[in-house]
């Protein structure tokens, strides 16, 4: 299509109902009432403390109630923006059977407790998200981008499957929560294939690096489909290490291994996003960092950490997606303002003494960092986001500086709180039924891994990494798809 042919409107869509049937409406009611129900089974959950079960089929413990409220909610949010976004396209009856039914397989899968019904869910979730993906049709690189995931999630599917079959061999229970009660006497060798093959399907999932090219080639779905890939589907790398937790801790060289990959993937997806151009690449990247802090956190034993920070970030990624457009500002070719590159002297105290005192208030509130073993990093990691983001506050403000110095304590200190806060609930919700927390002895791994992220963390602060060209260009090529999945022709844009 060329210019010619274009019809450009400008301002809002008209005030009016597009002619779309019923489904839409109707399904993201039920999604909403999904929503109710299970805010009412999470008060039940606090009131009583019980769990329930159904004969090994299916069981409803604090993880699956967390689950089921953020599920539904953020699947709530995507329906009720997507009428708006998707008001009188042809397949718009298609896209809300399909991301409806991806919100029931995956209230399926936080609730199975038999592995057949887990690993099928599993599948069945990995292949609708490869669908809306691939929503548009006839569009070549939506259909290589779907055909992309699909490869990577049957490989994820796979890799569960074989898990799960040798956990079945081992312990001789078909049920997650059985398999969970022996994990101490499965035989080392078949606990190190299940071990890993659950670690390799979670890594995939989650985008983890080296498996980050589907989630950077998936931005052909459309933009609800990509808010709820963000805040939902990624996740789910976190909650199989959460749900098998009582298998992958029981030897504490793999949870290492686990915390280096989750800081390798966390420290990769912050510089890779540095090399972006366009806000969902950003927002990509930056989802491959996310996710690897959720799987570092399980790594060192805080499992409810780790369900506390696929919410929250769940939250701030579907906000972030949905409201990518007003990221598109016009300035003009002479604007020459920034923001300043040094805070002077009192700028870095006031960042230095906000972070610790940041991370001592997670501390005392969660009792995290007190001791000597793994939650010192927790904490640790804590000081460096607020230290990161107090510093990003500081310089891009345009609060006077009389003000801004004593209003910085004041916004973060009380989010840290809020954060403590959300942490200590959802652990608390968790508690009972499944392993919350099994912190580990400080060894000289964790020792790297804190070093590593001070030297990014400077490394990045002060632009030293960005004098490397070598540098610039291996992480520009690391963050591109494969070139079926990339629109390489503006007219292109135009026809979708």
């Amino acid at each position: 299509m060329n210019q010619q042919d274009q019809l450009t409107t400008v301002g809002s869509l008209p005030n009016r109902t597009p002619s779309t049937g019923p489904l839409p409406a109707t399904l993201t009611r039920v999604v909403w009432l999904l929503w109710v129900a299970a805010l009412g089974v999470l008060g039940l959950r606090v009131a009583t403390g019980e769990s329930w079960s159904l004969a090994g089929v299916i069981a409803v413990d604090g993880l699956t109630v967390v689950m089921w409220v953020a599920v539904t909610f953020f699947s709530g949010i995507v329906h009720s923006y997507s009428r708006r976004y998707l008001a009188a396209h042809d397949r718009v009856d298609r896209f809300f059977a399909t991301v409806f039914g991806f919100t029931l397989v995956v209230l399926a899968l936080v609730a199975a407790d038999h592995i057949a019904l887990f690993a099928l869910a599993w599948v069945a979730m990995g292949l609708l998200m490869a669908e809306l993906i691939g929503h548009v049709e006839g569009w070549p690189q939506a259909q290589a981008a779907a055909s992309l995931a699909r490869r990577y999630f049957l490989a994820s599917g796979g890799l569960l499957a074989v898990a799960l079959a040798v956990l079945w061999s081992a312990t001789g229970t078909t049920t997650v929560s059985g398999i969970a009660a022996a994990a101490d006497t499965i035989p080392q060798t078949m606990w190190l294939v299940a071990a890993g093959t659950l670690l390799l399907a979670a890594m995939i999932q989650s985008a983890l690096v080296p498996f980050h090219t589907w989630l950077l080639a998936s931005m052909t779905a459309p933009t609800p489909a990509s808010a709820l890939m963000h805040a939902g589907f990624v996740n789910a790398g976190g909650v199989l290490l959460v749900r098998f937790a009582p298998v992958i801790s029981v030897d504490a060289g793999f949870m290492l291994l686990v915390v280096a990959v989750g800081a390798a993937s966390a420290l990769g997806g912050k510089l890779l996003k540095s090399v972006q151009a366009d806000i969902k690449s950003q927002l990509g990247c930056s989802t491959v960092g996310q996710m690897g802090f959720m799987i570092m956190q399980a790594g060192l034993g805080f499992f409810g950490a780790a369900i506390t920070h696929l919410v929250l970030h769940g939250f701030y990624k579907a906000y972030q997606f949905l409201s990518a457009g007003e990221a598109v500002d016009q300035t003009s070719p002479t604007d020459t303002g920034h923001a300043p590159d040094s805070l002077g002297a009192v700028g870095f105290v006031v960042t230095v003494l906000t972070a610790l005192a940041g991370g001592v208030l997670f501390a005392v509130l969660t009792g995290k960092g007190t001791s000597l073993d793994s939650g010192l990093l927790l904490a640790l990691l804590v000081v460096l986001t607020t230290l990161h983001a107090t510093r990003n506050a500081l310089a891009q403000t345009s609060v006077p500086l009389s003000a801004r110095y004593g209003l910085i304590p004041l916004v973060f200190l009380p989010a840290i709180t809020l954060y403590a806060a959300a942490y200590n609930a959802i652990a608390g919700v968790m508690s009972g039924t499944m392993l919350v927390s099994a912190p580990a002895e400080l060894t000289v791994v964790h020792g790297l891994v804190a070093a590593a992220f001070g030297v990014a963390y400077i490394a990045i602060e002060t632009g030293l990494y960005q004098r490397s060209q070598r540098l610039y260009v291996a992480l520009l090529n690391a963050t591109q798809p494969p070139a079926s999945t990339v629109l390489t022709s503006t007219e292109d844009y135009n026809e979708y």
